[in-house]
Parts: structure tokens; sequence; C-alpha cells
């Protein structure tokens, strides 16, 4: 290693390590359930209660949504509005499945996914409809220039409206979702569903509208006003709104990502970011007022080049993401919190999906009373922790009921313990993940200081599913060759985990934890500390 990164590495802050040795008493301190999760910073009594605050907000997106609903139908008709529901839904799940691919490594929570696209379908898009109306009347009625007015409205007017409604429900999840928001993953994925939900709002207008024109003209099929409406928005710009709105995101990601000391510059960098969506956005409007080939000129010249420079930062910086896995959680292995292996598997994705299907495989075989090949082909037990610690099946072999069992009993058994296991491996995942990222804001100086709550609850989830995932994150790094002579550990950490049963920490029975499926419960308090 050469002296210039070793000076840069002794400058960065120094973040404590949590050592297995003293898992007894670091456990112990683990706060209760209800103590897990952090809250903003509440205001006011009322919304110290968490039923009150989703009632007021799904009343508020569902007031939104009956009003928006109401003005499009309004303008275009009832068969217009339907015509224009089921052209405009087209595109909805590709642009969501895009986003949500993107945001594969550290997935946010859905509900954050529904809100996002929500506010953008709902709350945005009446925003936007109602204060773009509004300007343009009274631009039209102030300088007497109707056709002037809907240039300025489309150009000036609707950009810094829409965008600035879509960004709302950024700076919403980014102050009250904070723990969810953590770099321009983020960013981009809300940013990316808000706008996808307001351009599904738009679509249904301008698609209900076109069909109105047909109805009015005559024409119909790939000729129509209708045809020409869907190609243009649907087929040609499906991520224009999206693309506009990811900006904001971006900054957003980028103020997340900062030093809390930092403030000026968390506050700058989303301004910016909006500041250039409502550019980008004000150009594409423009495009088709000034010139009649000026949108091809913008699309071919502008919004290509940057879409693809925008698909490329996410990408890497999804790259980058897991890149903080294996940078960041070898220093658990060494302390013992994780096997060698994992901070491999974790830091690749097809790793991740084989140890997910290798755990849900190996849990099935195990209730059917067979381990005859636990991980598949090619597994070599010594890798991971042995026999003892794979699930037990002699339960299901021995009790009485089993006998009487029918084979579609049995069959439906085996697959709920696969599936819970592979649940437990894909929240150990993420888990992991949280506790990666956790710790390079640590070192940016942007974790706050409730660091080593935060580190200590991940580690406890850790430890809770680390007879499950451990041996499958193990099997999956060596089925993924990333295992190699070279970068195998050296002892003391060369050693098995030893079987779970024996550390009694999370378990208030004298029975052993079965494992994911019936009897497993992944929030019971350490007693004990391992030996």
């Amino acid at each position: 290693m050469s002296d210039g990164s070793v000076q840069q590495r002794q400058s960065q802050p120094a973040v404590p390590l949590l050592e297995e040795q003293r898992v007894g008493e670091i456990l112990a301190a683990v706060p209760e359930r209800r103590h897990w999760r952090y809250r903003p910073r509440r205001v006011g009594m009322v919304w110290r209660s968490r039923t009150f605050r989703l009632a007021a907000v799904f009343t508020v997106l569902a007031l939104c949504g009956l009003a928006i609903l109401a003005l499009v139908r309004d303008q275009t008709g009832t068969q217009g509005f339907l015509v224009g529901l089921g052209l405009a839904v087209l595109p909805v799940p590709l642009l969501l499945a895009a986003f949500r691919w993107l945001d594969r490594v550290d997935p946010g929570p859905w509900r954050n996914v529904l809100f996002a696209f929500a506010w953008g379908a709902f709350a945005a898009a009446l925003v936007a409809i109602l204060a773009n109306s509004f300007a343009t009347r009274w631009i039209a009625t102030t300088t007497a220039d109707p056709s002037n007015a809907d240039t300025l409205g489309a150009t000036v007017i609707a950009p810094v409206v829409e965008e600035s409604a879509k960004a709302a429900a950024v700076l919403l999840i980014f102050l009250f979702r904070r723990r969810e928001f953590n770099g321009i993953v983020d960013g981009v994925v809300i940013a990316g569903i808000t706008a996808s939900g307001f351009a599904f709002t738009e679509n249904i207008l301008y698609l209900g509208n076109a069909f109105g024109q047909d109805q009015q003209i005559g024409t119909s099929g790939v000729v129509s006003v209708t045809a020409a409406t869907f190609f243009v928005r649907a087929v040609m710009s499906p991520f224009a709104h999206p693309l506009f709105t990811v900006l904001t995101g971006i900054g957003f990601g980028l103020a997340a990502a900062s030093a809390r000391r930092r403030r000026v510059r968390r506050v700058l960098l989303p301004l910016l970011g909006l500041v250039l969506a409502m550019g980008m956005h004000s150009l594409w409007n423009g495009s088709a007022v000034f010139s009649p080939y000026g949108f091809y000129a913008v699309y071919a010249v502008f919004m290509v080049p940057v879409f693809g420079l925008v698909t490329w930062l996410a990408i890497w910086s999804r790259r980058r993401e897991l890149r903080t896995l294996a940078a960041e959680l070898p220093a658990y292995a060494a302390a013992g919190w994780l096997s060698p292996a994992e901070p491999l598997a974790l830091s690749s994705m097809r790793a991740r999906g084989l140890a997910r299907d290798a755990a849900r495989r190996q849990y099935a075989v195990a209730a059917r009373g067979s381990r005859a090949i636990p991980y598949g082909p090619g597994w070599s037990p010594a890798a991971a922790p042995g026999p003892a610690a794979w699930p037990s099946a002699q339960a299901a072999q021995t009790a009485p009921q089993a006998v009487a069992q029918t084979a579609a009993q049995v069959e439906a058994t085996a697959k709920a313990r696969g599936k819970a296991a592979a649940q437990a491996v894909a929240e150990y995942e993420s888990f992991a993940t949280s506790l990666a990222s956790l710790r390079l804001q640590a070192r940016r100086g942007a974790a706050g200081p409730d660091f080593t709550d935060r580190e200590l609850e991940l580690l406890h989830h850790l430890w809770q599913r680390r007879e499950v995932a451990a041996p499958a994150l193990t099997y999956a790094a060596q089925a993924a060759g990333l295992l190699r002579p070279h970068r195998l550990p050296s002892p003391p950490y060369a050693r098995p985990f030893p079987p779970h049963a024996q550390y009694g920490a999370y378990r208030n029975a004298p029975a052993p934890n079965p494992g994911p499926g019936p009897g497993y419960n992944p929030y019971l308090l350490p007693q004990q500390p391992p030996h």
C-alpha cells in the first residue's frame, strides 16, 4: 500500500467498532422494540400519534385524488377520461420497474414508493393544474394577449410550479424519513417515482383531450391525434418528467451524503437541483413553441445525452453502494460479527440472489426430512457452519402428527419454511447494507449523534438472522466465484460459527430456536452472552 493511501486512511475520522467479545454486554443494552425506530422531531402533541399522521396523509392524498380526477374528467369527458386512463397506465410499470431496479441494493420501503407516486399523481398534479390555469388567465387578462399567455405559461409558469410541486414529495421524505434517505440513489428513485405519478395524471389529460379532438374531426387509427400523442408522450419521452425531477433528487441525495456541519451545502445543493430541473423543463416545453423542428432538435441534441448521463450516474451510484459494502463490512468480519465471506457475497447482487435461493432450497429440503444436498452441488460444509447449525427436522420426523400429514401438507410446510428462510436472508442483506451505509456516513461526519444506538440495533437484527443467513451467503460467495485462494482469510477469523442453539442469546425458552418458520420469533431479547 502506498504512503498516500496510508495517510488518507489515517486522516479519516475514527469510527468506534463494537467487538464480538462484548456481545453479552452490548446486546443486553438493546432498547425495547418500540424504541428501535427513530422518528423525526414532532411538532405539537397531536402528531405524537402515528395513526393520526397516517390518516392525515391518506386523507389529504385521497381528497387531492378525487379533486384531480374530477377536474380531468370535466375537461376530457367520460369517454376521453377512460381512454386516457387506459393508455396512460401502460408506461407506468416500466417506469416503476426501472426505478425499483436502481434501488435493489438498499431498497426503500414500499410506503415511500406509494407516497411518492400518489403525491405526484394527485397532490402535485392538482397544484399544477390550478396554479397553471390561474397564472395563464392572469397573464392573458393583464397583457390582453391570450397567445402570449399560453407561451409564457408553458415555458415559465408551468416548469416552476410543476417542479416545485414534485420536489415537495422529495423534501418531505428527506425530512421525515431521513434514515431511509442516504444518497444519490435514494434521491433519484424518490424523485423519479414522484414524477412518474405526475406524468401518469398529465397523460390522462392530454390523451383524453386528443381522443375528444379525434371524435370531433372523425380521425382514427395510426393517423389519429390520440396515436400521435401517445407516441410522443409514452414512447418517445416516457422519462421526460422523471428526468427533470431526478435533477432535484440528485441535489437532495448529495445533501444527504454531506456532513452535518456543512449546512450551507445541504441547503444549496437541493436548490441547485431544483433550478436545473426547472431550466430543463422550460427548455423542453419551449422547444415546440419557438420552432417547428425545435422539439426534435432539443430531443436529439439535449434530452437524449442528458438522459444517458443521468442514467450512467444512477448506475454508478448503485455500484458505489455495492463497493461501500465491500469496503465497510470487513471491519465487522474482523471483529467476529460476520463471516469472512459475507462482505464479498453482500457486495454482489448475483451472490445475494444465490444466497436467498440456497436458503429457500435448503430449508425446504430440511422440512421434507432430507439433508442430502443442503446447498446444491459443489457445496462444501467446511466453508460454513456445520450440520449442527442447520434447521432441525427431527421434530417433524418423530412427532405423531407428522406421520399423519399428507404429501400436500408436507410440501406446503416445506414451501413455507423455504420462503421464511429466504425472507430472513433478504432481511439480513438489507440490515447489512444499512450498517455499511451507516458506517460510511460516520466516516463522512453525517451519521448524527445516535450512531452507536443505530449500529447496535442493526447488529442486533443481524445476530438474530445469523444462523440462517451466514451459511447461505458463504455458499453464495463460493458459488459465484468470489472466494479466490489469495483472498481466503487466515486464522483466527477463518473459524466457522458455533451452532446458534449454543449461544442462547436470542431465545427465552430452553429449546433451541428452530429458525424461520413456525415458532420463529426474530425479536427475542438476549439473556446471556455467547461462549
